[in-house]
């Protein structure tokens, strides 16, 4: 048996095994999904409400329905299972909609790579050379930075199952200026998925997901995320975390300390108001919004 420690960390046992199977089918999630879902269902069945916090400056609605949103982004494959309940009844929520999008590995956003890592400057690589066919639906105003490009990696959205379960394939993300490792979420009830996309509803949750620093700190040698120079944030320094642990977002990880190349399976359950609208235009704890900033790093 491995244990990991610090906050978000579990005891393993099985471990290669488990994490390499992301790595092997993570399109399926066989194995480890079935594993992250007991044990969401066994320990997280009821809890309380998940915290609001804000949306950040990098949100675009695009509405991509799909269970793998890598593209051709580089990085640890991650495994990420979420369920959502009703923090009252502390019964799945059903058919809503669970989105997410984060940074890659250089803490770049797609939609805006000219603004590089948290306006720390361009990242590794070379910038696309491709010029938008126009601005995508969403971002702009409302604090949100302009967006630079039509690119949709490391975004995505899925309906519940019948026990509240989603699960996206993507990759642990780097980090930017002024910021932890986090993933951006938001809930949404009340609607249906159509042709066109998610229509109708309410946002009822918007919140962040964060990783375990032993886990980041496992990344930070390995390409790509050995290529960010940017000063990493640790997650005790983030200031938007809540330091709540789950309730605030703290992921549960299951991977290889040896080899967390091989992969990473992050699951959570957001206990949720679904009557509520929650867009994440305040600042966390539900205060008046952030100032503006030159160099939005949320």
């Amino acid at each position: 048996m491995l244990t990991l420690g610090g906050a978000g960390a579990v005891a393993l046992t099985g471990l290669g095994a488990a994490a390499h199977a992301v790595t092997q089918d993570a399109a399926t999630g066989s194995g480890p999904l079935d594993t992250a879902k007991a044990g969401l269902l066994a320990s997280d069945a009821c809890m309380r409400l998940a915290t609001e916090q804000i949306e950040g400056p990098y949100y675009i609605d695009y509405e991509l329905f799909r269970k793998n949103v890598v593209e051709d982004r580089t990085g640890v494959p991650l495994l990420l299972v979420l369920r959502a309940v009703d923090a009252t009844t502390c019964q799945p929520i059903r058919n809503s909609a669970v989105e997410i999008w984060h940074c890659d590995a250089s803490g770049v956003y797609s939609g805006y790579t000219d603004t590089g890592n948290g306006g720390g400057g361009l990242p590794p690589g070379t910038p696309p050379t491709d010029a938008p066919t126009g601005p995508p639906p969403g971002g702009g105003g409302g604090g949100h930075a302009t967006p630079t490009d039509d690119l949709t990696w490391l975004r995505g959205i899925q309906m519940t199952d019948h026990q509240g379960f989603v699960a996206f394939r993507t990759v642990f993300p780097g980090w930017y200026t002024g910021r932890a490792v986090h993933v951006h979420t938001k809930v949404h009830t009340g609607g249906t998925r159509t042709s066109a996309g998610y229509t109708g509803g309410r946002t009822c949750h918007t919140g962040q997901f964060y990783f375990a620093e032993n886990a980041v700190v496992a990344t930070a040698d390995i390409a790509p995320y050995s290529a960010n120079d940017v000063e990493r944030v640790t997650l005790d320094e983030d200031m938007i975390y809540p330091g709540t642990g789950t309730q605030g977002g703290l992921l549960r990880l299951t991977y290889d300390r040896r080899h967390i190349e091989r992969g990473v399976v992050g699951s959570l359950t957001m206990a949720v108001d679904p009557a509520a609208e929650n867009e994440g235009g305040g600042a966390p704890g539900g205060g008046p919004a952030p100032a503006p900033s030159a160099s939005p790093g949320a």
